[in-house]
Formats: C-alpha cells, sequence, structure tokens
C-alpha cells in the first residue's frame, strides 16, 4: 500500500452506487437481524446495504474520528482494532467485509490483510449467514482456505464504479456452511471447488459485472442481539497520556530532535570555503531562485566505494581494494518539475571519447570526462575547491575534495538537451549569504 494509503489507514470506501446495487442482491425478513462492518469506516457503507431494513448495526472502526461519525448513525461501534474485537460465533446473520488491501506487518511471515480478517470474523457469521466481502480479483482466490470450507453458493461480480475498477475490485458473496454440512466435505470437494474460484477470478475482464438485476437474491436470516467486545489497549487514553510520559521525553530527543535554523548576520564575509561547509552540512538547505529559476536545495551525505587495483609481480594475483567514504549530494527540485542531481564524479581512467562526452576543465588543466549514459542527459562543470586554501595544506584538500561534479536530468522533466536548457542555477555564495547574511 502506497504511503498516502497507510496515512488513511487503507480506508477506501464502497461507492454508494455499488452499495445500491449490492442491496438488491440482499433480502431482509420482516424479524430483527444483526449485522456486523468490522471496517466500518463512517458506517455509509453498511447503511446502504441495510437501507429499509429491521437490522441492528454493528460496527468495528480503527480511526477515533470516523468512528464518532459511525456512531451517529449505527447501533454500536467499537473504537479500536478489529483483530482485538471479540464477538461470539455464529452471532451475525450478515458481515460486510471490505478490508485495508495491504500486507501485515509483524516478526513472522507477513500475509495478506484480506485472508486475515476473513479468518477473524468469518467464524462470526451464523450458519445459513450471509457474506459480503469485497476485495481486489486476484486476492479472492488467497483466502481459499477460509471461502471453500466454510462458505457455500458463492457468486463473484465485478464492480463498475470508477473507484472500485481503479483497484479491480469484486464481489464475493457466500452462505455460511452449518457444523454439518463442513463434515460431509472431502478432499476431492475442497479441491474442485478451489479449481473453480480459481477459474472464476483468473481474468478480470472475464468476471460478469454487477447488475441492477439479480439473477439471484441472499436471504438474510433473523438472530438474535449481538455483543462486541473490545480487549486491545486504549489507543487514544494512551496517546493523550504520553505527552507526559517521562520515557517519551527521553525519546522524544531522538525521534523529533527539533530542526537546527541559524539567523543573522556573519561577522565576516564568508568565503567559498564556509558557503561550501554551510552546504554540504545542510545549513543551506532551502528555497532559491526566482521565476523559472526558483528551485528547492537539500544537501545530504552518502557513502561513496573507492576502488583501487595493484597487478602483483610475476604472475601473482591482481589485488582489488575498496575504500568506503562519504560524499556530499546535492538534489534540486525546480517549480517547473524539473530534477537536478549534483554529485561527485569519480576519477576515471583515460579511455577513447565516445559520441556526446562532455568535458570539464579543473584547474590543474586535466580534464575528466562524463560518460554518457543511454537514459539520461548530463551536464558537467567545475566547482571550486572547498576550502579556499591554495598554499599551505593544499595537497590534503586536493585529495579530500572532489573538482568535478555531474548533474543527471531525469527524463520529461523540461527540455530535450539539457545543455540547451543552460548551465542550472546553483546556490551560489551571493545568492545564499544573501539570504543568510552578507556575503561581502
Amino acid at each position: 500500500m502506497r504511503t498516502q494509503g497507510r496515512l488513511k489507514l487503507g480506508y477506501y470506501p464502497l461507492n454508494l452506487s455499488d452499495a445500491g446495487r449490492l442491496r438488491k442482491h440482499l433480502q431482509f425478513s420482516s424479524e430483527s437481524a444483526s449485522v456486523l462492518d468490522p471496517c466500518a469506516g463512517t458506517g455509509v457503507a453498511l447503511l446502504a446495504l441495510t437501507d429499509c431494513a429491521s437490522v441492528r448495526r454493528y460496527g468495528i472502526e480503527l480511526d477515533s474520528y470516523r468512528a464518532d461519525e459511525a456512531q451517529r448513525i449505527l447501533d454500536e461501534v467499537v473504537q479500536g482494532s478489529a483483530f482485538d474485537s471479540h464477538s461470539t460465533v455464529e452471532s451475525f446473520s450478515l458481515v460486510y467485509l471490505n478490508p485495508p488491501y495491504d500486507f501485515e506487518i509483524g516478526e513472522g511471515r507477513n500475509r495478506r490483510i484480506e485472508p486475515l480478517f476473513l479468518e477473524h470474523v468469518g467464524r462470526w457469521v451464523r450458519p445459513g449467514g450471509v457474506l459480503v466481502m469485497v476485495v481486489p480479483y486476484d486476492r479472492v482466490y488467497e483466502c481459499r482456505s477460509i471461502l471453500t470450507p466454510q462458505f457455500r453458493d458463492k457468486t463473484v461480480f465485478r464492480l463498475t464504479e470508477q473507484e472500485a475498477t481503479a483497484y479491480k475490485q469484486v464481489v464475493v458473496f457466500g452462505v455460511r456452511r452449518s457444523r454439518q454440512e463442513r463434515e460431509k466435505l472431502n478432499d476431492r470437494a475442497v479441491e474442485q471447488a478451489n479449481r473453480k474460484l480459481n477459474e472464476v477470478t483468473r481474468r478480470y475482464e472475464e468476471i460478469p459485472p454487477l447488475s441492477d438485476l439479480p439473477e439471484r437474491t441472499y436471504r438474510v436470516r433473523p438472530s438474535p442481539e449481538a455483543r462486541l467486545e473490545y480487549r486491545g489497549l486504549p489507543l487514544d487514553a494512551i496517546e493523550d497520556l504520553l505527552a507526559a510520559s517521562p520515557a517519551w521525553r527521553q525519546a522524544r530527543r531522538v525521534t523529533h530532535a527539533p530542526h537546527n535554523t541559524f539567523t543573522g548576520r556573519p561577522l565576516t564575509p564568508l568565503h567559498k570555503g564556509h558557503v561550501g561547509l554551510l552546504c554540504t552540512s545542510g545549513l543551506m538547505n532551502g528555497v532559491f531562485g526566482e521565476g523559472e529559476d526558483l528551485h528547492v536545495a537539500y544537501w545530504e551525505s552518502v557513502k561513496v566505494v573507492d576502488k583501487t587495483e595493484e597487478e602483483g609481480g610475476d604472475g601473482e594475483a591482481t589485488v582489488i581494494r575498496e575504500k568506503e567514504r562519504f560524499s556530499q549530494r546535492l538534489t534540486l527540485l525546480y517549480a517547473n518539475g524539473r530534477i537536478g542531481l549534483l554529485s561527485e564524479k569519480p576519477a576515471e581512467k583515460a579511455k577513447p571519447k565516445e559520441p556526446g562526452d562532455a568535458e570539464c576543465s579543473p584547474a590543474d588543466g586535466k580534464a575528466d570526462v562524463c560518460a554518457a549514459d543511454a537514459s539520461h542527459l548530463h551536464e558537467c562543470f567545475c566547482v571550486p575547491r572547498m576550502p579556499d586554501c591554495r598554499d599551505t595544506e593544499k595537497s590534503r584538500f586536493d585529495d579530500q575534495y572532489p573538482r568535478c561534479f555531474r548533474v543527471r536530468w531525469r527524463p520529461g522533466y523540461g527540455g530535450d538537451d539539457c545543455r540547451s536548457a543552460g548551465r542550472p542555477p546553483l546556490p551560489d555564495r551571493n545568492r545564499i549569504a544573501g539570504i543568510h547574511g552578507d556575503a561581502g
């Protein structure tokens, strides 16, 4: 699941148009029945499925805000995890299940959430009760270990609304088997049922769409009142008390360290070495430029490996030495969507130039070649040595700081050729110092 979906706790509600079609496949009696939605959200889906029916609506919702909304339209709502909620087996005449489409996160083998939810709440369905499950079509067969032995008269339909087709959702109807029916199943019958379930859900386009005129309806039988019990931790209460916890105050220094900000005017003008050190330390991250040159600059430390080869004499083996060190990388994100990466270019051995290679000439006159890349365009340019020491410790700084860098342009971010767009505006000394102090 994507990060945006995780932030919503996997909440993607059923479209009301599809909910109306599902309602036409259900037939309720005049007597009251208990129905459940273990991923209730705001409760709107369960309310639409049981419209104009004499039922008691139960829901379980992890998010506290959505649970408060569900409380207004459902009869009983438990705020917490469905896996920490418990009920008596065979309590509900109808269970509507639309679980998050994700993997579990645990110490052992991480399984899909869909079969885990079905395994937990499927036993709460009464014999002869109805299961309505909405999942992606390619996850139905993964639930075969519960669907085949526990439910009969299964049908699968393809949901047709735009939100459902984006995730290739289908709905599975099933009737809970009685204990006697489950005991009569043999291995051959289970194997045939699994094979049929696989054939039905193999191709999404061949699954019949959910119709407004159902050929078959599922009867929801009456049932007594059910009881839901939450045995998990009070998450909201713990969150409210966390701010006053001594353990949290200790951990917050590491997990939520405050961002260091520096303001004011420097006592002396900034030199190239000062600007370089401030950039690589991350203190110069921010927004620079105007108009088309408006961009966000972000420096970060990366680990690079220097590899050297030493050929042994008299037929001895070649020794390959690798040395790890840290370097810096600059990421530029422009307002028009263009992205530039400024990273260290390792020294290369002399080799024949190829068409499309570009050269940059460091201060000592020795040219390094940027190799052509089939999938990216490059522009090479020289960056002055970051420390402004050219006399006393020249040799040490020559080895420590790189002189040649490379900008890699991602395809599709403006311009057919990076050279036609001109040299990218880097956060130079005057521009940076003009924001944080006088450049001198």
